[in-house]
């Protein structure tokens, strides 16, 4: 399923009216429009508009017999969208365990038993992923001076320079006036 099928299926349902109406349609379809307007309370104009919105995304159907139009549920769309962000959530779920797993087995590959990086990786997911392993013991919110930074990488590798380097070029920290200090997860490069 397109993402932005399920995007505009859920905007359409972003508005507490269209909501209502479907409750009311599944409460005792089909119903018109007039029959809508009065149960609610608004213009038949206004039940036209909302009903169009909901018709774009497939989540009612209408019927015309002689001069009015009822509307009834489209229950199958409506069971397939509320199946398929499940299903994509899900997914996300079960990728951010490979994830997970991936990450732990470059980490068995890359760090020595006493916790030293054997190499920094040369591909940019593994590097990403032993970086982010290694900042596990930076504070966030806590400012270091450079000497305490090349200190607390020299625990991991000699070559303390590349790494600092790294932390900055890959947002993991902020530099200023000498004074490190750890950036937010949601500010980190991407691993993809």
């Amino acid at each position: 399923m397109q993402l932005n099928k399920m995007v505009n299926f859920y905007k359409a349902l972003g508005d507490k009216t269209r909501i209502k109406l479907l409750i009311l349609l599944a409460a005792e379809e089909p119903l018109s429009g007039q029959q809508l307007a009065e149960k609610l309370g608004v213009t038949p104009p206004t039940i036209s508009h909302h009903m169009n919105k909901l018709k774009e995304v497939s989540a009612i159907k209408e019927k015309r017999e002689k001069n009015t139009i009822y509307y009834y549920l489209n229950e199958k769309d409506l069971k397939f969208f509320n199946e398929s962000i499940l299903k994509v959530m899900d997914r996300a779920k079960k990728g951010m365990d490979v994830m997970g797993k991936q990450k732990e087995d470059i980490i068995k590959n890359f760090l020595l038993p006493d916790g030293r990086l054997k190499t920094i990786p040369a591909q940019r997911k593994k590097r990403l992923m032993i970086f982010e392993h290694m900042l596990e013991g930076v504070t966030l919110g806590k400012k270091y001076t450079e000497q305490e930074i090349n200190e607390y990488i020299k625990k991991y590798h000699e070559d303390y320079a590349t790494i600092r380097r790294e932390f900055i070029n890959n947002h993991y920290m902020y530099r200023e006036n000498g004074i490190y200090e750890l950036n937010p997860k949601e500010m980190w490069a991407k691993i993809e």
